[in-house]
C-alpha cells in the first residue's frame, strides 16, 4: 500500500513537471506568456480536466510560497535610492491610478447588486495588474528603460506593494470582525506592530552579522538553507502575529537590499521562486471550477468586458489628466487592463475569513484568468487599429541638398567625438540622424544636424552621399550599420567609407561588405584602460607600450584569421587566464628557435603541431 501511494505521489510530481515543461513554450511561442501556459496546464491536468489531481487546494497552500518568495526579491530591490528616484512616479501616479480605479472598480460591483465589501475586494483585486505579463511585453518591445516604460515599471511597483495593505484590510473586512472588542483590536494591532518592529531590529543588528559568519564558513548549501529561512522566518512571524506572510518577506527583503549579501540572497532565492511561483499558478489553474464557469458564464462574461472597460478608462483618464500623451496612455491602458496574479492571493484570503464564498472565488477567479489570456489579443487589436505614431519635426530640418565633404550618419556619443578632429580642421561636415529628440538637444549644444534614415538610399542622395568625400557610419546598432554600408558601398563604390562596429562579428561583416576601415567601438578605449591599468601597476611607460602594440598587432592577426576561416578560428592569438600558459616573445624573433637536444626537439614539435 505504501509503495502504491508513494508511486501515485510520484505520478503527480511527473504530471506537474510535464505540465509545466509543455505547456510553458507552446504558450511562449504563441506570444501569450509562461503565466498563461501554466494556468492552461493546470486546468488540464486539474479536477475538471484530466483529473490527475482531485484536489488543488493543498497543492495552491504550498504553492502560495512562491508568491512570498516572489514579494521577498521585491522587498530586496527597493533599496532606499531607487525608491526615492522613482518616488513621483511609485506614489503618485501608481497610487493615484490605484485608487481610481479601485473606485470604479468597486463601483461597477455595487451595480450589480453586490455589497461594498464583496465589490470592493473583487474591484480591488483586479485592480493589480499582472507584474509578469506586462513586463514581458515591454521586454519585447524594448521599452523597460523607455521613459514610458518607466513610468509602467513605477506603477506595477506601487500595486505589487498594495498587496501588503489590501491582506491586512482583509482582516478588518472579515464579517466577524465589528464583534470584535476595542481592546481585541487593539491587542491584535499591538501584536502585529511589535512583529513588525521586532522584525525590523533583527534585520538591522542581526541579519548582516548572521549572513557574514555563514559566509566565512564557506559552505554554499548553508548559505540557501540560511536564505530560505529568512524568507520563511520572517513570514512565519507575520502569519503568528496575524499578518500576512507576504508581508513578512517583503519587510525582510527591504531590511536586506542594502546587505553586501543581497545578490547572493537573490540568486539563492531565485530558483525557489521560479519554480513555486510556476506551481502556484499551476495550482490557480487546478482551482479553475469549469462547472461554476459554465454556470455562470453571462455574468462571468458581462464582469470581465465591464473590469476591463472600466479599468481601461481609469488608466487612461489618469494618464490624461497628469498630462500624458495621447498614444501612451492608450497603450498604457491596454498593457494593464486586466487583472494579476496578486488577485488569485487577493480572493483566497478573502474566501478564507468569509467575505467571499467559494463560488465567488471560483468566479472571480475565472474573470481575472480570462482577462489575462485577453491582453495579448488586446495588443494586437491596438496594433492594427491606431496608427503609428508620426514624429513631430517641429524645429528640425530635413536633410535635402547637402553638400560637405564629410557625411557622418548616426550623432550619438561615439559621432559626436568623431566629429571633433573634423571640426577642428575646418572640414565641412554634414550631420544626419533619425532622433529627434537627440537633433534637438544637439543643437543646444551648437550642432547642425539633419533628419533622415541612413538606410534610405533616396536621404543618402538628399544627404550629399554622392558629392561627398567620405561616409562615417556612426550608428549604435549593428545590423543598421551593416545595411548603411552595403547600401552606400552599392550606390557610391568609390566613396571612402568608415564604420563604426559594435562587435568582431560585426566588423567581419563590415569588412565583407567592403568598408575603407571600420573600428569595434571599444577596442582602442580598452587598449587605453588596459595600458593605465599596467601602469598603475609600477610596470614602466615603455613596456607598457610596447605591450599594447602587442595585443593590437594579435588583434590584427587574429581577425585576419577569422575573415579567412571564420568567428572561432584564431584563438592561438589569445592569452587566457586558465591552463598551462605558452611563453611566448613581446616581439617577433629575428631568427627561428633552434633545438639543442632531443628533448627541446620534442617540444617545439607539439608547439608547431598545435599552432
Amino acid at each position: 500500500m505504501a509503495a502504491e501511494a508513494s508511486g501515485s505521489d510520484l505520478v503527480q510530481v511527473v504530471a506537474l513537471l510535464a505540465a509545466g515543461v509543455v505547456a510553458v513554450p507552446i504558450f511562449k511561442r504563441m506570444g501569450l506568456g509562461s503565466i498563461l501556459g501554466y494556468l492552461a496546464a493546470g486546468v488540464v491536468i486539474g479536477p475538471f480536466g484530466l483529473r490527475v489531481f482531485s484536489e488543488s487546494e493543498a497543492i495552491l497552500h504550498v504553492a502560495e510560497l512562491g508568491v512570498v518568495m516572489f514579494l521577498f526579491i521585491i522587498g530586496l530591490e527597493m533599496q532606499p535610492s531607487r525608491l526615492w528616484s522613482l518616488r513621483r512616479e511609485i506614489f503618485g501616479l501608481g497610487a493615484f491610478q490605484v485608487g481610481v480605479c479601485a473606485v470604479l472598480l468597486t463601483g461597477v460591483g455595487m451595480a450589480g447588486g453586490f455589497p461594498v465589501s464583496q465589490s470592493f475586494v473583487a474591484g480591488a483585486g483586479f485592480v493589480l495588474t499582472s507584474t509578469a505579463i506586462v513586463m514581458q511585453l515591454l521586454e519585447e518591445r524594448g521599452e523597460i528603460a523607455s521613459p514610458k516604460g518607466q513610468r509602467i515599471v513605477s506603477i506595477l511597483l506601487l500595486e505589487d506593494l498594495a498587496i501588503v495593505p489590501l491582506l491586512a484590510l482583509i482582516a478588518f473586512l472579515a464579517p466577524g470582525g465589528a464583534d470584535t472588542s476595542l481592546s481585541e483590536r487593539l491587542t491584535e494591532v499591538g501584536i502585529g506592530l511589535a512583529a513588525i518592529v521586532g522584525l525590523v531590529v533583527a534585520g538591522r543588528y542581526l541579519l548582516n552579522p548572521f549572513f557574514r559568519i555563514l559566509a566565512d564558513a564557506r559552505a554554499r548549501e548553508v548559505m540557501t538553507a540560511a536564505a530560505l529561512l529568512v524568507v520563511l522566518g520572517s513570514a512565519l512571524a507575520m502569519q503568528l502575529s496575524g499578518l500576512s506572510m507576504a508581508m513578512g518577506a517583503f519587510l525582510a527583503g527591504v531590511l536586506l537590499s542594502e546587505s553586501t549579501f543581497r545578490h547572493q540572497l537573490e540568486a539563492d532565492i531565485e530558483p525557489f521562486r521560479g519554480i513555486l511561483l510556476g506551481l502556484f499558478f499551476l495550482a490557480v489553474g487546478m482551482s479553475l471550477d469549469l462547472h461554476v464557469v459554465a454556470a455562470n458564464w453571462k455574468l462571468i462574461a458581462i464582469y470581465v468586458v465591464a473590469y476591463m472597460a472600466m479599468k481601461t478608462f481609469g488608466i487612461y483618464a489618469v494618464a490624461r489628466i497628469l498630462k500624458t500623451g495621447h498614444r501612451e496612455a492608450l497603450e498604457r491602458a491596454v498593457f494593464m487592463a486586466q487583472g494579476g496574479e496578486f488577485a488569485f492571493v487577493l480572493y483566497s484570503a478573502a474566501a478564507a475569513v468569509g467575505i467571499i464564498d467559494n463560488q465567488a472565488n471560483a468566479t472571480l477567479t475565472a474573470i481575472v484568468i480570462i482577462s489575462m489570456v485577453l491582453t495579448p489579443l488586446a495588443i494586437v487589436a491596438l496594433r492594427y487599429l491606431t496608427p503609428r505614431d508620426e514624429q513631430s519635426l517641429d524645429g528640425v530640418d530635413v536633410a535635402d541638398g547637402l553638400s560637405g565633404s564629410v557625411l557622418i550618419i548616426g550623432f550619438g556619443r561615439f559621432g559626436q567625438i568623431a566629429s571633433q578632429p573634423l571640426l577642428l580642421r575646418g572640414i565641412d561636415v554634414s550631420i544626419i540622424d533619425n532622433d529627434v529628440e537627440m537633433i534637438q538637444a544637439a543643437a543646444d549644444f551648437g550642432f547642425k544636424v539633419y533628419y533622415g534614415d541612413g538606410t534610405r538610399l533616396d536621404i543618402l542622395h538628399a544627404a550629399g552621399a554622392g558629392r561627398a568625400r567620405a561616409v562615417l557610419i556612426c550608428v549604435d546598432k549593428a545590423d543598421v550599420a551593416v545595411r548603411i554600408a552595403e547600401l552606400v558601398k552599392a550606390e557610391f563604390p568609390l566613396l571612402t567609407v568608415l564604420a563604426r562596429a559594435f562587435d568582431r562579428g560585426t566588423a567581419l561583416q563590415l569588412i565583407r561588405v567592403g568598408v575603407d576601415f571600420q573600428l569595434r567601438e571599444t577596442f582602442e578605449s580598452a587598449l587605453v584602460f588596459g595600458g593605465s591599468a599596467l601602469e598603475s601597476l609600477g610596470v614602466d611607460p615603455e613596456d607598457v607600450a610596447e605591450t599594447i602594440e602587442d595585443v593590437r598587432r594579435r588583434d590584427t592577426d587574429r581577425f585576419e584569421t577569422q575573415l579567412a576561416e571564420g568567428i572561432r578560428a584564431g584563438q592561438r592569438f589569445l592569452r587566457g587566464n586558465i591552463g598551462t600558459p605558452i611563453p611566448t616573445p613581446l616581439s617577433t624573433p629575428r631568427r627561428a628557435g633552434q633545438a639543442l637536444n632531443e628533448e627541446t626537439a620534442g617540444v617545439l614539435h607539439k608547439s608547431e603541431t598545435a599552432d
